[in-house]
């Protein structure tokens, strides 16, 4: 029975790995489709988000059926949680890409600032990283590298207001910003909330290794 249940442990690690890598993919497609305004990949992000989405169910069932099965306790039942919280994380942030493509479509056309987007390029290169980064330590089942990559959330939140900052003086400038304007403040709130998913998973991995509930968002400031 323990090796069956190391074997099924084994498989819904490799397949939350493979779900995170997807949402990784997607983040960077998604911000690199709304800076080269890319329609073309960005309807093929919104049309393709059910593939996360039909991934989420699948591993929340299994997560289930491991628990009703084995019924493990302690670190094996910490283990499954973790998946089963993050998971749920990780469909969020595939959300979020998707809603960075549905706003890459309707910014085609608009007046656009080359500055704000350089900075938007680089909170996406950021977010998508951190997620790589995640999943990684998740790996190597590694508490404090977990609280590390949580701590570059404050760095993408500086950027997200940076972008806020930029936007309004850019638009006090020059009002025909005003509309691309809009979904610059809102492709910024995406990636800053992909951050923060990204540091409830870390929160979760130092719940699975400890045991112990953590905050690792408290020094990280809102962007709204």
């Amino acid at each position: 029975m323990r090796r069956l249940f190391d074997e099924e442990l084994a498989d819904l690690d490799a397949s939350f790995t493979e779900m995170g890598m997807l949402v990784s993919e997607t983040i960077g497609k998604a911000v690199t489709s709304f800076i080269n305004h890319d329609r073309q990949t960005a309807q093929e992000i919104i049309d393709n988000d059910s593939q996360i989405n039909q991934r989420e169910v699948v591993l929340e069932k299994k997560t289930f059926e491991m628990i009703a099965l084995y019924q493990p306790v302690t670190i094996d039942l910490r283990e499954i949680v973790t998946v089963l919280k993050a998971v749920s994380e990780l469909e969020r942030m595939g959300d979020h890409a998707r809603d960075v493509a549905e706003a890459t479509i309707r910014v085609k056309g608009t007046k656009r600032s080359a500055s704000i987007e350089k900075n938007i390029a680089q909170m996406g290169e950021l977010s998508k990283t951190m997620v790589k980064e995640i999943l990684s330590v998740y790996v190597k089942d590694d508490a404090q590298g977990a609280s590390e990559i949580a701590k570059q959330n404050q760095a993408v939140t500086d950027m997200a207001h940076q972008v806020r900052n930029d936007v309004i003086t850019q638009i006090e400038d020059d009002a025909k910003l005003a509309t691309s304007g809009t979904d610059y403040l809102m492709v910024a709130g995406h990636l800053k909330r992909i951050s923060d998913y990204v540091t409830n998973i870390a929160e979760w991995i130092v719940y699975k290794r400890t045991g112990k509930i953590v905050d690792l968002n408290s020094g990280s400031s809102s962007f709204i």
